[in-house]
């Protein structure tokens, strides 16, 4: 197929990414409306996260991974380490370089890499221009597919990462001394409660203001030497119950409160990083490297797919609902964040809109550049990433777009001040207005991606 002009690509980026746009604004309408609210939208992400996301990576990863494409997986497992270690020093440099507020990492560190791409490419199917990447005889449902796979495998090491590493980048400068930690952070019965990436935004927290208790995340390694004083503690003072509590779900609740918190600390972090996203990646992996597994849950019935018309057909049913839902809580979460952000009197807070402009450029601009320039000479000057120009495609996208939807519970896990929360709330909703700015990424990469065919 002859490749489209650059005026017809970038008119179809931009219907895709206003497609995209107008799902999320979908679920603001339907909490406009009081269809949805933060307690089911709550509910919804949950069930997303733990049972349709998984199964949508059991699906995907298992039918496309296979002893011939396993090289290509572990490129996509490279460049996500290395996005995210990029994107860290950078979102650090700026927090302790330049002043900025700590949660500008994470702002930077986490993209939304789960249903806003998976969606957008979808979307740019229905417009066909995707065609032009297509050099083989398979069909373009099946490249599309596969490329799906691509970002998945990317957002489950995102992913890990967010749940192991995010909220501990939060006011990391302030870990307590070691007469603090025994007063460790009490656990209760939310053993369940995880970040996700389409948590709600703003949620209610139990705080009192007549106790001198003090609750505070840390790190293990806590000394009074690396204590950095910033001009302020985060500190929350408690009746009798602390404002957010967490253990490890496989851990009683009678054998986990007579652990050491440095024991605590380091149980959550496995707990946090072994999450449902990853187990269905590896379970995906499982199949799809085994012949035999393979076989019975991808192939056709005749030729010994005895999983294929039941089990396999029931996991692609719910793992396409993830698709769209995190984007309809996302525009549920977002109305509720503003809403609630307005009528608390308590907050008066002003953008720090420097901080909030360097997020969007480097988000919206500096990776898209960098991605597409770093991909385009891989894949036109060397053979590391093989001859897939749907593989590149998907790689120059990876690391762009929105920051995700989970920062907000990320600073509500750090027990950030509440003001961070309207912040990050508002810039949120400013980096999804301007999301369809990503039809100029999609057309560099689209572009790059057929100029690099030898």
């Amino acid at each position: 197929m002859a490749p489209a002009g650059l005026l017809e690509t970038f008119l179809a980026a931009i219907q895709a990414s206003l497609s995209v746009l107008l799902v999320v604004f979908y679920g603001g309408i339907a909490a406009w409306l009081g269809l949805l609210d933060h307690s089911n939208s709550k509910a919804i992400s949950k069930i997303s996260v733990r049972m349709f996301l998984p199964a949508l990576l059991i699906t995907k990863i298992g039918s496309e991974l296979h002893a011939g494409s396993a090289s290509r997986y572990f490129v996509i497992f490279l460049w996500a380490i290395i996005c995210h270690v990029i994107s860290f020093l950078i979102g650090i440099t700026a927090h302790l370089g330049f002043g900025m507020p700590d949660w500008v990492t994470i702002a930077i560190m986490f993209n939304n890499t789960t249903s806003y791409p998976l969606l957008l490419v979808t979307a740019l199917d229905d417009t066909g221009i995707l065609n032009a990447l297509i050099i083989t005889d398979e069909t373009t449902r099946e490249a599309i597919e596969r490329a799906k796979s691509y970002f998945l495998v990317f957002a489950t090491i995102s992913s890990c990462l967010t749940f192991a590493v995010g909220p501990r980048l939060i006011d990391s400068e302030h870990p307590p001394e070691p007469e603090e930690e025994e007063a460790a952070l009490p656990i209760d019965e939310r053993a369940g409660s995880e970040v996700t990436e389409e948590t709600g935004l703003l949620s209610n927290r139990a705080i009192g203001s007549n106790s001198n208790s003090t609750v505070q995340f840390s790190h293990p390694f806590s000394s009074s030497e690396n204590l950095v004083d910033s001009g302020r503690r985060r500190s929350i003072f408690l009746n009798s119950e602390p404002a957010y509590k967490r253990r490890a779900s496989i851990i009683p609740k009678s054998r986990w409160q007579r652990l050491s918190p440095r024991t605590q600390w380091w149980l959550l972090f496995i707990s946090d990083f072994f999450n449902a996203p990853l187990v269905g990646a590896i379970i995906g992996a499982i199949i799809g490297l085994t012949p035999s597994l393979h076989r019975a849950f991808f192939s056709s019935s005749e030729d010994g797919g005895i999983f294929t018309a039941w089990l396999t057909a029931s996991l692609k049913n719910i793992g396409s609902l993830f698709v769209p839902l995190p984007l309809v809580v996302a525009g549920v979460s977002l109305f509720a964040a503003m809403k609630d952000a307005r009528r608390n009197e308590d907050i008066h807070t002003k953008l720090p809109r420097l901080t909030v402009t360097f997020i969007l450029i480097v988000r919206f601009v500096i990776w898209p550049v960098a991605s597409i320039s770093f991909i385009y000479f891989l894949a036109s000057q060397t053979d590391i990433l093989g001859t897939d120009p749907m593989l590149w495609f998907a790689m120059m996208l990876m690391p762009t777009g929105p920051p995700a939807m989970k920062l907000i519970t990320l600073i509500q896990v750090s027990d950030g001040e509440p003001e961070d929360e309207t912040n990050i709330a508002k810039l949120l909703t400013i980096s999804y207005i301007i999301s369809p700015v990503l039809a100029l990424t999609v057309v560099g990469s689209l572009l790059s991606s057929q100029a690099g065919i030898r």
